[in-house]
């Protein structure tokens, strides 16, 4: 591996790392936490959550690790055979089809959904219901994803020719 291949390797492994700890967080206590509070406070929690999670290191995290993992993905497609090049063909479709294309299918349109709701309304808290019940198990895929990429990256790194 090229010592740049090898750095945007090292880059995607820690942007993944970063998402994975990301989404972890959310899996196992923040939506949980957020349920148990009353509705509207729920609701007015994740509204300003995802209105404050997009930043500019937030998205150099999300986009530059998708970002390196296109680039990466398309060198190793050229170089596959090589344990490493497998490695990070893999890690990198994980993290683009597991984090990215998930997010933007699954979880943003659920999230464009709660945002235009009256959090202290009855359809906010219907609203609220789905999304507790739909977001949370895609959440879960995108944790899986990014902690599978994570580990696929540490191997090509260990692999690496």
């Amino acid at each position: 591996m090229e010592k740049w291949i090898v750095s945007l390797t090292y880059f995607s492994a820690l942007g993944a790392g970063l998402m994975a700890g990301l989404f972890f967080a959310f899996s196992t206590f923040v939506m949980t936490a957020l349920e148990r509070i009353p509705k509207s406070h729920g609701i007015s929690a994740m509204q300003s959550i995802n209105q404050t999670i997009l930043n500019p290191l937030f998205g150099l995290v999300f986009g530059g690790t998708a970002l390196a993992c296109l680039v990466l993905a398309i060198i190793s497609f050229f170089r596959l055979g090589t344990v490493s090049a497998n490695l990070v063909l893999a890690a990198s479709l994980l993290y683009l089809i597991g984090v990215i294309l998930i997010t933007m299918v699954c979880n943003v349109p659920l999230n464009d959904a709660l945002a235009v709701v009256d959090p202290n309304s009855a359809a906010g808290a219907d609203v609220w219901r789905t999304y507790l019940d739909r977001w949370l198990p895609w959440n879960h895929v995108r944790t899986i994803a990014s902690i599978g990429s994570l580990v696929l990256f540490i191997l090509a790194l260990r692999f690496k020719s």
